[in-house]
């Protein structure tokens, strides 16, 4: 959900580690599952990766750990769909995501779905670097990397699938225990050898796709070499520690002496079209920053680079995002104004500015400066989400109904706090029913199963509309469609892949 509510960092953060390390394990258990069974068990046809790269991406989404931000997410959509574009048909729809973590990383996973670490956009410098990254992630994409280890695995031994896939369990259902993950890091490694050649010969691929992708798109194929030398030259607390297996990009070191080749008496073709017009990368790397990176680590850094350079815009940006994510509100609004000084018809700035005049309790500034940018094409129904917030609190109820009326039917990902608005309105307009109702899609959407059921059999129980109670009751099933969804899934390996072994 953006933008990040905050009453909510601090648990975030807490939960963001555990999210992590279960996300880990969900990344072991599908690639490590996937190179360790018998090819008789998963094909490489495509529609298994299909269904793979489907299962995959909703277990992203359901631990939360997809950032919805329309800034970031544009800006990687233009830059990833401007190296596809050139391509010959491929088998796969390309998606583009940005994942909440600060490491310095991307990955591709099956059916062409690319993710980007928010600790990616923050760590690079340039649009070119960005396309490098990516125009790799698309490399193996095409490639099929993911198919091809699966055509593999029959060379890698089998016998620790069971403890791995127990370990993934038991980790889950202790709420990522160590002892879970330690069985599952231990199971993980009987195959380490087999796949860290296959690895790197596969990085090595990748790279060299992408330098022939960029050559029709207008980027530089320097990028891809100059992101690979701040991985080396970065500290990623403490990434170079990480056991190989566990890292989706080994081999940095031959990746850079082979690509320094290769660029060395490289010459970019005559009639290279230009990029696609994209936004200011500064900004959207502060953006990113200000509103997703540690405050204690960037605010002390941004503040010694402002002194440096006074003027830059994107420098009062981000740390006025990250004063306001503090308890520097008013800190955060004076920088905010410096950089809107400085570039008045900025809609990022704009955006971010009304939000903190809402922290501030200064509702009529904040509906001032939404209502100007609220035709924004991209930020347009972020503009009228925050203006509902703070007419609320002004208490033009039919105003805020209406605008998160429109948000919610926009369909967009990142708005399932409209429904705990909508529910706040009900409630004040004494429509309880309905309260209940919009208070159950909301704890729906953010993955609390239990107040989510709570709330929306109450709503069934109480709504005289019976479209809207069918709504209700359709929201339900699907809550417990999903969950009888999870525990087959859960049993259907178990039973698949646990037992066999056991019986063998």
């Amino acid at each position: 959900m953006w933008p990040p509510s905050d009453k909510t960092v601090n648990r975030q953060k807490k939960q963001l580690l555990v999210n992590m390390t279960q996300l880990k394990q969900a990344v072991s258990l599908i690639l490590f599952f996937v190179l360790l069974c018998p090819t008789s068990t998963f094909a490489i046809s495509i529609p298994d990766e299909l269904k793979l790269g489907k299962e995959y991406l909703q277990l992203m989404k359901n631990k939360d750990v997809i950032l919805y931000d329309p800034v970031a997410q544009k800006m990687i959509e233009i830059v990833g769909n401007a190296i596809v574009k050139p391509l010959p048909p491929q088998p796969f729809h390309f998606d583009f995501f940005m994942v909440n973590d600060d490491s310095f990383n991307a990955f591709a996973m099956p059916a062409a779905n690319i993710f980007v670490h928010s600790g990616l956009i923050a760590s690079l410098d340039n649009i070119d670097e960005l396309a490098g990254i990516l125009a790799h992630e698309i490399g193996h994409a095409v490639g099929r990397h993911v198919s091809q280890s699966i055509d593999r695995s029959k060379i890698v031994a089998t016998g620790s699938l069971a403890g791995m896939v127990a370990g993934i369990l038991v980790g889950a259902a202790a709420g990522s225990s160590e002892a879970g993950q330690a069985l599952s890091i231990g199971s993980m490694a009987a195959g380490q050898s087999a796949m860290l050649t296959y690895t790197r010969e596969n990085e090595t691929e990748a790279d060299q796709k992408a330098v022939l992708f960029l050559e029709q798109t207008g980027y530089s194929p320097q990028g891809i070499l100059d992101s690979l030398l701040k991985i080396r030259q970065a500290d990623y607390q403490g990434i170079e520690n990480i056991p190989d297996y566990f890292k989706t990009h080994p081999g940095t070191a031959a990746r850079v002496s082979h690509l320094s080749g290769i660029l060395a008496d490289y010459k970019p073709p005559a009639d290279k079209p230009a990029p696609p017009k994209n936004f200011d990368y500064n900004m959207v790397k502060y953006r990113v920053i200000g509103l997703y990176g540690d405050t204690d680590t960037y605010i002390p850094k941004i503040e010694i680079a402002l002194q440096n350079d006074p003027d830059n815009v994107a420098f009062h940006y981000g740390l006025g995002l990250l004063y306001g994510r503090s308890t520097r509100i008013n800190e955060g609004i004076e920088q905010l104004n410096k950089a809107l000084n400085k570039d008045p018809f900025e809609p990022m700035i704009l955006l971010e500015l009304g939000r903190l005049y809402i922290s501030n309790t200064e509702y009529t500034r904040a509906i001032t400066i939404l209502d100007s940018m609220a035709d924004d094409p991209l930020l347009g129904d972020w503009a009228i989400f925050n203006r509902c917030v703070a007419q609320i609190q002004n208490g033009n109820l039919p105003a805020a109904e209406k605008g998160l009326e429109h948000v919610l039917g926009s369909g967009k990902p990142g708005f399932e706090k409209a429904n705990y608005h909508m529910a706040e309105i009900m409630s004040r307009q004494s429509k309880q029913a309905l309260s209940n109702y919009y208070l159950g899609v909301y704890y729906a959407r953010i993955h609390d199963e239990q107040n989510a059921a709570r709330q929306l059999e109450r709503a069934i129980e109480t709504l005289d509309d019976e479209k809207m109670r069918e709504k209700a009751q359709n929201e339900l099933e699907n809550l417990e469609g999903k969950g009888k969804k999870e525990e087959g899934t859960r049993i259907e390996y178990f039973n698949n892949f646990i037992t066999p072994h056991q019986n063998a």
